[in-house]
């Protein structure tokens, strides 16, 4: 679509006074109008969160005139054939990939969690890297965003995983949007702006790496448990809102706890309570199992439980040689 017909000018209700203040703001365009909370927008443009949420609503009616987005209702055939236009992201290993479907999903929100270790960040390097294949060698013909919230991200290693497919390493690098995001505030101002970085880049993949930690080291003990889920839920909400809008793939990392009444059975619970247990769509376990790791596929709208095991190998994540 031309970027002209993105316009915020062609929503109802966008005067060109507001029009400035949202460009202002970092909305730029219908999309990322339509992608926006109702509360950010009450402070740029004022007024309640009913006009607010108008305007938002304009904008998604706009965009699903144009086929971009679904109406409020549809027909089960017409979701089957939207459904076409999701795409997927090889992880570079086939067994994962089965254990996913197809591999990583757009227009979802991919959640791996596990200990330190088990190969969260090495899936992330990894599908940063397959992401640009075209989509007929298991890519996403795009770039990809990576937002670091732990320090984890290494460029020799994007190299590296490059080099052993056979990749030029320049090219991989130069289409591997980074960010280190530092607190909370930034890592939310830093999703407000994404859909500004995935028009600019073309990014088919967008990469939390942790989506947790900064909010674990931010809000600390009871007290403050009722806000920090809340700015999580915001933020998970956004994350997905610009997977559907810009049919990108999301993937997070997540950390896990101890839980030390368990007698029996792991121990080990995923963080981000309820929150995160509701907002990603696919979440993946990860273990460490010697050399290699294990997947186990724990909640889907549509996967049965399942297992994968895989290796991380100079060419990032791999089968071993028994899944070839």
């Amino acid at each position: 679509m031309k970027e002209s017909e993105l316009s915020l000018g062609k929503i109802d209700g966008v005067e060109a006074g507001a029009e400035d203040r949202l460009v202002n703001s970092g909305i730029c365009t219908v999309m990322e109008l339509a992608a926006a909370l109702p509360a950010e927008i009450v402070e740029v443009v004022g007024g309640d969160v009913e006009g607010a949420a108008a305007l938002i609503s304009n904008a998604r009616s706009y965009l699903t005139k144009k086929g971009l987005m679904l109406g409020e209702f549809v027909t089960a055939s017409e979701i089957a054939r939207r459904k076409k236009d999701v795409s997927f992201c090889s992880t570079g290993s086939i067994a994962l990939d089965r254990l996913l479907g197809g591999g990583l999903e757009t227009k979802a929100v991919t959640e791996f969690f596990g200990m330190f270790g088990s190969g969260k960040s090495q899936i992330c390097h990894t599908a940063s890297v397959m992401c640009q294949l075209p989509q007929e060698r298991g890519g996403l013909g795009g770039s990809a965003i990576y937002i670091d919230t732990e320090g984890t991200f290494r460029v020799n290693r994007l190299s590296e995983i490059a080099t052993a497919r056979g990749l030029d390493q320049a090219e991989v690098l130069n289409h591997v949007l980074y960010c280190r995001a530092y607190d909370v505030q930034h890592l939310t101002a830093v999703v407000k702006s994404l859909g500004l970085h995935i028009r600019e880049n073309s990014a088919r993949l967008i990469v939390v790496d942790s989506v947790i930690s900064l909010f674990r080291s931010e809000f600390i003990g009871r007290e403050t448990l009722a806000e920090r889920q809340q700015k999580l839920n915001g933020l998970m909400h956004r994350l997905h809102n610009l997977a559907e809008v810009y049919n990108v793939a999301v993937v997070i990392t997540n950390q896990v706890q101890a839980t030390p009444n368990t007698f029996f059975g792991d121990p080990n619970r995923p963080t981000g309570g309820h929150v995160l247990g509701h907002s990603s769509t696919y979440r993946v376990y990860l273990k460490k199992s010697g050399e290699e790791r294990l997947a186990a596929m724990v909640d889907s709208p549509y996967h049965p439980y399942s297992e994968a095991r895989f290796m991380i190998a100079s060419a990032g994540c791999s089968d071993p040689d028994s899944t070839r």
